[in-house]
């Protein structure tokens, strides 16, 4: 796998060349092992090692109705009356993080209104901070810590 814009972790995985899986420390079981899964596995990882972010608010593949239709986010912070803050949406790191990218996160948001939006490829990661009141956003600098939020 690519090495990432991020630390390491002691990475568990198992199966087969043809079928390879990552453990998922938030789903507490294996998963296939993508390039997208690789980045998720890392970027949470971080997070919590690195950022604060309490692994007991943090959920993977959390899947939203609309309608008839499911979707599915990445990652979603929840605050700690459990709505949700943070929509994280990953790429592999051979996918340019475009505005496509931010429509598709942004469609999860009409859903969940948070206030922060992040989106990463394992390379380059992009947040935004939104401002409901004003109806706009702000790009940070950098992911937050969870002390910050």
């Amino acid at each position: 796998m690519n090495e990432l814009n991020l630390p390491p972790y002691e990475v568990k995985v198992r199966g087969t060349r043809e079928k390879p899986e990552i453990f998922d420390f938030l789903r507490r079981r294996y998963v296939a092992l993508t390039p997208e899964e690789w980045v998720r596995q890392h970027f949470t990882h971080w997070l919590v090692e690195h950022k604060g972010y309490p692994k007991g608010l943090l959920g993977n593949e959390i899947a939203l109705q609309c309608g008839e239709k499911t979707l599915r986010c990445d990652s979603i912070l929840y605050n700690k009356v459990a709505a949700p803050q943070m929509i994280i949406e990953y790429k592999a790191p051979t996918v340019s993080l475009t505005q496509r990218v931010f429509h598709q996160i942004s469609a999860y948001n009409l859903l969940l209104r948070v206030d922060y939006l992040v989106v990463s490829n394992g390379l380059q990661h992009i947040c935004c901070r939104m401002d409901y009141a004003n109806q706009t956003y702000q790009f940070l600098q950098e992911i937050p810590d969870y002390s910050a939020l």
